[in-house]
């Protein structure tokens, strides 16, 4: 597995391109993203998105057409990509594959775990590939996603940080900003973040 990463915007949101057997999937195309992930993948099969939130898929549109490859988003999250939530104005997209919580899809071959982790978004997710986490805005290096945006949950993150926290395999963990880490390193904080969270519902 070959990732490339690149961050996009004023908000610095990951950009990855993971390949695998010559084949690109492109995770959260970002602001601005269009000429960087055209400039960096030669075979692109599809575009995942972990979450609905602009600054994650605001070139989602563009490359849906300049490409002619398929978007991919957890059912909840896939109404924020023709309406968004947050104040602001990307580019409309609409998803062609509606990911069910904790689906496990084949894209041409290459295994790709949804997993659920709401809280940030109804349908934020973490997208797992062999022994990497693409994690959004759910987990991030010494932090977690907020949970005070429209259609955010306390109560679902804590029940997600409580999934998490359970988790025995260790992953490399590529948040969707800021420095990759691992989860077993992330973990180690999981509890206190759990009470911030609990303690602020």
């Amino acid at each position: 597995m070959e990732i490339k990463i690149q961050p996009m915007g004023m908000t610095q949101t990951n950009c990855y391109i993971v390949t695998i057997d010559k084949k690109d999937l492109i995770i959260d195309p970002g602001i601005d993203a269009t000429s960087w992930v055209l400039n960096n993948t030669t075979n692109p099969i599809a575009i995942l998105n972990t979450h609905g939130h602009y600054d994650h898929v605001w070139s989602n549109a563009e490359l849906q057409k300049k490409l002619n490859i398929p978007i991919y988003i957890n059912k909840n999250d896939a109404f924020m990509l023709e309406k968004c939530i947050l104040g602001q104005n990307p580019p409309k997209s609409k998803a062609d594959i509606l990911i069910q919580d904790d689906e496990l899809v084949d894209i041409e071959g290459i295994k790709v775990q949804y997993r659920h982790f709401a809280g940030h978004t109804p349908g934020n997710s973490i997208i797992e590939i062999e022994d990497v986490w693409f994690s959004g805005d759910f987990l991030f290096q010494q932090s977690i996603g907020r949970w005070d945006f429209p259609f955010s949950s306390g109560q679902e993150m804590a029940k997600s940080l409580e999934k998490a926290m359970k988790i025995k395999k260790d992953f490399t963990v590529y948040p969707g900003h800021g420095m990759s880490t691992t989860l077993k390193q992330e973990q180690k904080g999981m509890a206190m973040w759990l009470n911030y969270v609990k303690n602020n519902l």
